[in-house]
């Protein structure tokens, strides 16, 4: 990855301090609880970090964000629009990479981001050169022409990176990003989104359950059985948990063994 930075020549975004609000939001699926009354806000220019041992309910909680599921308690305000109020218009701040692969394998990757750019609404010399800004910035330049299928795992997820920042979103959501990919694909992906928050003014929500991708500035929510059991700047919530690492912080709060790879 070109420098390790994914936000290298994105303008950075100015619009309220909080771009996602989540107030009192519950979920189940049946009578199992899945989110029991969550509530945190993601502000602008800041590295949001929601880690939660698995099962924990992150990825529930993107899909009511995003509205792959509709959640019938509580509020989502992105970008001053509540969800529930105003529907599906209020997704056009989002850029989302969710855990799940979503390229199509036999488009290359120049074509997967022109599929996306025009579902955008995006002109195409808009859209040319904000491609080649992006993957020039991955460093996935020289694979513009490479089918999806013969990527491996990491330039995947960059791709996928590359496509949700076409469109300039002020709120990025990424859940899980790194699974299955090696140890310095995952530091280049996060070290990149964390340059992407600070350098192009991103508010960046970050789903995980690796607590070496989190850094001690960064914003934090541990959840847990789908309760927010602290949240805080990262040190915020060692200190409060009187451990001496947030890997300690993490088994104390939740009962899971430590994960850092």
């Amino acid at each position: 990855m070109a420098n390790s930075s994914i936000g290298k020549g994105i303008e950075p975004v100015s619009r309220g301090q909080e771009a996602l609000v989540v107030r009192d939001l519950s979920y189940a699926y049946g009578k199992k609880p899945a989110l029991d009354d969550v509530s945190f806000a993601v502000k602008r220019g800041r590295f949001t970090a929601l880690l939660g041992p698995n099962g924990a309910g992150k990825s529930t909680l993107f899909s009511l964000i995003t509205r792959l599921i509709v959640a019938p308690r509580g509020v989502i305000v992105v970008e001053g629009q509540e969800l529930n109020k105003v529907g599906n218009r209020a997704l056009a701040p989002l850029g989302v990479v969710f855990q799940q692969p979503a390229l199509d394998l036999d488009l290359n990757v120049r074509q997967n981001l022109h599929y996306f750019a025009a579902l955008q609404g995006l002109p195409r010399s808009v859209a040319d050169a904000r491609i080649a800004e992006a993957l020039a910035t991955l460093d996935m330049a020289e694979r513009q022409d490479e089918k999806v299928r013969a990527l491996n795992g990491g330039h995947r997820r960059r791709v996928e990176i590359a496509r949700a920042v076409l469109h300039r979103p002020s709120l990025l959501l990424l859940d899980e990003p790194t699974v299955g990919l090696d140890v310095p694909t995952r530091a280049s992906i996060v070290k990149g989104i964390h340059d992407l928050a600070i350098n192009g003014g991103l508010a960046v929500l970050w789903a995980t359950h690796l607590i070496d991708e989190i850094e001690p500035d960064d914003d934090l929510i541990v959840l847990h059985r789908g309760r927010i059991v602290d949240h805080g700047q990262t040190h915020e919530v060692v200190q409060r948990s009187g451990a001496e690492s947030l890997g300690e912080a993490f088994e104390k709060l939740t009962g899971h063994e430590r994960q850092a790879a």
